[in-house]
């Protein structure tokens, strides 16, 4: 079944609709859903390695514009939509700390943050309910998709047919791993 999720997968990828749905899951990742675009820029890059830094420039713009509107859910609809989407994740309780890192370290935790399996959801959200500074939210936002998108793109363009390979004869390890990093973003949020 795995090898069958993956074939399909790599299937959507070289779909001439791709970049659409890239675009659909990068913005919304960054504000409301809990999967991020890399489960579709990894295989696109893979089936087009040629397209390799277009295609993370656009996850980059399409997932800069989607944390907008988690700034905007924080910033106007806190109570309504940030809290509960921030208490699914399990953050609340870390609320009143992260308020008083995001007045000193607001930039390097978008950056930081932003880079890592943690949700960037959370990090939009919470720069707009702390009214944090939106220039600097927006070039800290570029600052980190840029890297992360980018150094996948790098990795998968420089490697490219080994790791696809690699991908392919190992699927369930692949899956396994990349299962662990984003559970393991879960847990670090929780209890870090």
């Amino acid at each position: 079944m795995l090898k069958r999720l993956y074939d399909w997968t790599m299937t959507l990828a070289a779909n001439r609709n791709a970049v659409w749905i890239l675009i659909a899951v990068a913005f919304i990742e960054s504000s409301i859903f809990p999967i991020p675009p890399d489960v579709l820029l990894i295989p696109m890059i893979l089936a087009a390695r040629r397209d390799a830094w277009r295609l993370a420039a656009i996850a980059t713009l399409a997932s800069v514009a989607g944390g907008f509107l988690g700034y905007a859910i924080g910033y106007y609809a806190f109570a309504a939509i940030g809290r509960p989407i921030l208490e699914f994740y399990h953050i609340m309780d870390r609320y009143d700390a992260l308020k008083a890192s995001f007045d000193q370290w607001g930039a390097w935790i978008i950056i930081l943050k932003g880079m890592t399996p943690i949700p960037y959801k959370l990090i939009t959200i919470t720069s707009g309910a702390l009214d944090f500074n939106l220039v600097t939210f927006t070039i800290a936002s570029i600052i980190s998709r840029s890297l992360r998108f980018f150094m996948v793109a790098a990795l998968l363009w420089w490697f490219g047919e080994p790791v696809r390979l690699f991908i392919e004869r190992r699927l369930t390890l692949v899956t396994s791993v990349f299962v662990v990093l984003l559970v393991g973003g879960f847990i670090a949020l929780r209890y870090l």
